[in-house]
């Protein structure tokens, strides 16, 4: 074959070639540009599958707000947790005889002689009477649990008992908007508050009408001393109908005594007890409401559930106790400053 023969075939060759790998890009960015359209349609899908859920669950949502009772209530819209305390518990340490009981109480040792009385043996009235410390607060103490009425006592039993020489009062926060309830001992010579626990608390209806947004007004009230221990069978007057009386307030009732700064009058007849008792269906035996804690459901009175309550209720019946109800907690008139705890630094 000649050189150009030769020449003219490579050249057919190449074209061939070039043809070929034409042909092939084309293909593949046929492809591609396929592939992309096929892309964007799902994406576009999937967008639009997107806003529709959204505008589904939007009406959906509007529907459901639609067809609820409008009720105004004293929680608020927006609820800014970074200004509560955080929520604890050292009621033990109230009753604890070792390194972390709380400085304001101290352990003692039980004599029937003491130096405050002559002639006689000392009972538990005595010790409760003479430490402004409730006849309960030392059964819980003596009985190393939850029991505030056996007060069986032998010659070296221990117990605590709130130290005579420290002017401690107790303070509570009710924030409407939480249903919560923080409650603290006040040292008033040290200007020092310690945080003792955080109860879960039923408040008032709410109230279009009230200040508050229920029927639990605003407001520091002192607690009275007209206070009531209720059992079953114990019965009384309630609205002129004569009820069991755990059938209303639950096992144990605190009165709000006074006003304090520019609270409200009508809070008069208020206070707090335990969580109403009904009477079982099925044995008869009357057993306590719990679901009626952290709802909106009283007439006004604040509601903790019955251990919470005989607890709170042995602590504080025998000192001072304010009760500030506030909206929200940083609306609350703390007394002092925090208690820097030892345990916990």
């Amino acid at each position: 074959m000649s050189i150009g023969k030769v020449i003219f075939a490579g050249a057919i060759g190449l074209f061939a070639v070039i043809g070929v790998a034409g042909a092939i890009k084309k293909k593949k960015e046929a492809k591609l540009t396929e592939t992309v359209s096929v892309a964007k349609q799902e994406e576009s899908s999937l967008a639009l599958s997107e806003e529709r859920l959204k505008e589904i669950a939007t009406r959906e949502i509007v529907e459901v707000v639609e067809q609820a009772p409008q009720v105004k209530v004293a929680v608020s819209e927006s609820i800014d947790s970074e200004y509560l305390p955080k929520e604890i518990n050292r009621i033990h340490r109230l009753f604890t005889f070792g390194k972390s009981r709380l400085p304001f109480v101290k352990t003692i040792a039980y004599t029937s002689r003491v130096p405050w009385l002559n002639g006689r043996p000392a009972w538990i009235a005595d010790y409760a009477s003479h430490y402004s410390t409730s006849r309960h607060f030392i059964a819980r103490a003596l009985n190393g649990k939850k029991d505030y009425f056996t007060q069986k006592v032998s010659s070296g039993d221990r117990f605590n008992v709130f130290d005579e020489e420290r002017n401690i009062e107790f303070y509570s926060v009710v924030d409407l908007s939480q249903l919560k309830m923080w409650f603290y001992a006040f040292d008033r010579d040290a200007g020092e508050r310690v945080l003792l626990k955080t109860y879960p608390v039923g408040v008032g209806k709410t109230s279009e009408d009230s200040e508050s947004g229920c029927l639990t007004p605003l407001g520091r009230y002192l607690l009275g001393d007209k206070i009531a221990i209720y059992k079953p069978g114990v019965e009384g007057f309630f609205e002129d109908q004569k009820v069991e009386m755990i059938q209303i307030f639950g096992t144990r009732w605190i009165p709000f005594k006074e006003e304090i700064d520019d609270s409200k009058p009508f809070a008069k007849g208020l206070g707090i007890h335990g969580a109403p008792w009904h009477q079982d269906e099925t044995t008869g035996d009357l057993v306590e409401d719990s679901h009626f804690i952290g709802k909106f459901d009283s007439s006004g009175c604040l509601r903790l559930s019955q251990h919470d309550m005989e607890e709170f209720f042995s602590i504080v019946i025998t000192k001072p106790t304010v009760v500030d109800i506030v909206k929200s907690f940083d609306q609350a008139k703390l007394p002092g400053k925090e208690w820097q705890d030892p345990l916990e630094n």
